[in-house]
């Protein structure tokens, strides 16, 4: 299967979205048809426990957290991911941060 467009996923606070949405706007990446800066997020919630040798951004060492942050959402093709990975770890607060790369069919 060859796969052309992967949706990318990432979570983040709410407060670097707008951030991200540039950097990778200039990329070229966020571009459907005849518009650009296309994404979309939703408010989500969730938990963490930081291990011995984390740095978390939130959050205290071996106690579990919870909170609520932003899932960010865009199509791109799969021959940019690794510069959007670039983009995406150059801005993100977190120590580890979650994204996910979902391929596309149509």
């Amino acid at each position: 299967m060859d796969i052309k467009f992967v949706k990318v996923e990432v979570l983040l606070p709410e407060v670097y979205i707008e951030q991200l949405r540039n950097e990778l706007n200039e990329l070229g990446v966020l571009t459907v048809g005849n518009y650009d800066h296309v994404v979309s997020y939703t408010v989500t919630k969730g938990y963490w426990r930081p291990l011995d040798k984390a740095v978390p951004f939130v959050g205290e060492k071996g106690e579990i957290s919870f909170g609520t942050e932003c899932k960010l959402e865009f199509r791109c093709l799969y021959s940019t991911l690794e510069e959007e990975k670039n983009v995406i770890n150059g801005i993100h607060p977190y120590e580890e941060p979650i994204k996910n790369g979902i391929p596309l069919l149509n």
